[in-house]
């Protein structure tokens, strides 16, 4: 199938041109927003032409560096291109490239870590600056110019609102059988003139299949015929197995309690293979009719729609294997009924989060003893990826988790430690934590008593001796009794890696 046949707006048509074209459309210094959510739904022609232009310019000596907006992490063809030729000056609000990554913790790229539900309205408020381009992936354009979105919605709504100019990337290996989808809403306004948000379950549709642009702002169409980046998850590993199955036991003796329903509520689960080893977990597990609520569905939720054990899942974004696509794409009849995608303000959004009561599993890079999580640092200082919709969900979901194997980098990295190196969710805002080693429920505890659960149930045996020894010695001595540290050694283990490669002191 040709672009022509996905664009049937027949003033666009002429706007047809090649991705190199469009790309020169592009300004030096412009606020960019693309497409793109976890590695799905970005333009892919376009960034890969921008990026041989910049390399040609500078090349030539010419300075050309643009800043970078999306829904969350992209792929090689945009991050990677763009950041392998020292294009991108600024990005935001969240990346995994590897080269993003090195420049970032180079200093050779500004990046701006933001709770993803967050990015929308401060565009809107204006904190961000101006929107000049947007660039953004669709299905196709209907006759009256609406555009069918495709694996991702993100933050495309807002972009489209907001850039003085707009460059589509029409993907015709996306099947138009995405049509009908997506709902997207636009009732949200600027303070002081908000109203509620009429969401109440999560199978409600409160907006339209289609995204609105005004035809006068598109001034390029570009045809592409490529996959995303479909990524491949492990096997659940043991590590992985032992923590979906600490979960799952929380939740069914949360169920006798009476604190859950049977059903349980709402699920969020993070990006990942221990993610996908709890929703694997759940769906050999004792519940049924459950719903999903997330950012990004993955294989594992999928497979959860396909048993039956799940009813509906509303996300932002299809993120999946290779072997996951073809089934999706196979019976997208089924899954149109069963899954819908919004606006990352939407399906990020504090107050709805609140509202379904949902349950929250992210993953952590490091917890300390009083509950404090890291999930973006490495040592303090080295950007892995960013805090993404982890926060959103974490303050404010029914019950939050975050999870992690008790050992990284072959048990030479405690994840449990005295005092986390970076800050990401607070104690406040950290119900519960789990390992392979077990759960700490950490509700209605005060930081000692957090403390003695957290590295109990939680640590690593060939760490638990040395973390006990510092809480000990931290209440006899620590200057304060309340949430006792010895500040001279609070942060020793990560000094100790960063000098020796290993925290155990032993091993120096």
């Amino acid at each position: 199938m040709s672009v022509l046949d996905r664009v049937r707006h027949p003033g666009l048509q002429s706007r047809i041109m090649s991705a190199e074209a469009a790309a020169a459309l592009i300004p030096a210094g412009a606020n960019v927003g693309m497409s793109g959510f976890t590695g799905s739904g970005y333009p892919k022609a376009v960034p890969q032409a921008l990026a041989k232009r910049i390399e040609g310019l500078h090349a030539a000596g010419e300075e050309f560096r643009i800043s970078i907006w999306t829904g969350a992490s992209t792929a090689p063809e945009l991050d990677g291109a763009l950041a392998q030729v020292d294009g991108i000056e600024m990005r935001l609000p969240f990346q995994s490239d590897p080269i993003c990554r090195q420049k970032i913790n180079s200093g050779q790229m500004h990046f701006a870590d933001m709770h993803l539900s967050h990015v929308a309205q401060h565009a809107w408020f204006g904190f961000l600056g101006k929107l000049d381009v947007a660039v953004i992936e669709v299905v196709g354009i209907l006759p009256d110019g609406r555009l069918i979105p495709s694996m991702a919605v993100g933050n495309n709504k807002t972009w489209l609102d907001l850039a003085d100019k707009v460059i589509i990337e029409v993907n015709t290996l996306q099947p138009e059988a995405l049509e009908g989808m997506h709902d997207v809403y636009y009732g949200t306004a600027l303070p002081p003139n908000r109203k509620p948000i009429p969401l109440v379950y999560t199978d409600d549709r409160i907006g339209e299949p289609y995204l609105r642009c005004d035809p006068d702002k598109i001034v390029a169409i570009v045809g592409v015929h490529q996959a995303d980046r479909n990524t491949s998850f492990a096997a659940p590993d043991d590590n992985s197995q032992r923590i979906a199955g600490h979960i799952i036991d929380f939740l069914q003796e949360e169920v006798k309690q009476g604190r859950l329903p049977e059903k349980l509520l709402p699920l969020q689960s993070g990006v990942g293979n221990v993610a996908n080893a709890v929703l694997a977990g759940l769906n050999d597990g004792p519940f049924e009719h459950l719903t999903g609520f997330t950012e990004v569905l993955q294989d594992g939720m999928l497979d959860l729609l396909r048993s039956g054990k799940m009813d509906f899942a509303s996300a932002t974004a299809i993120s999946l294997s290779a072997e996951a696509l073809a089934d999706f794409t196979a019976n997208l009849a089924f899954y149109r009924e069963r899954i819908v995608l919004r606006p990352q303000e939407i399906s990020n959004h504090p107050e709805l989060v609140r509202r379904l009561g949902i349950i929250a599993m992210n993953a952590m890079i490091e917890a300390d003893i009083y509950g404090n999580i890291n999930s973006t640092h490495t040592m303090g200082s080295n950007m892995m990826n960013g805090i993404g919709g982890s926060g959103d969900f974490a303050r404010n979901g029914y019950l939050s988790f975050f999870v992690t194997p008790s050992v990284a980098k072959g048990g030479s990295i405690s994840c449990i430690v005295p005092m986390v190196s970076h800050v990401d969710h607070t104690e406040h805002d950290v119900q519960i934590i789990v390992t392979e080693q077990g759960l700490a429920d950490l509700r209605g505890l005060s930081p000692r008593q957090r403390a003695q659960r957290i590295i109990e149930n939680c640590a690593h045996p060939d760490f638990k001796d040395a973390l006990l020894d510092y809480t000990e010695r931290a209440w006899d001595h620590g200057p304060g009794r309340h949430t006792p540290h010895l500040l001279d050694e609070a942060l020793s283990w990560h000094q100790r890696y960063v000098k020796t490669g290993d925290m155990r002191a032993n091993k120096v």
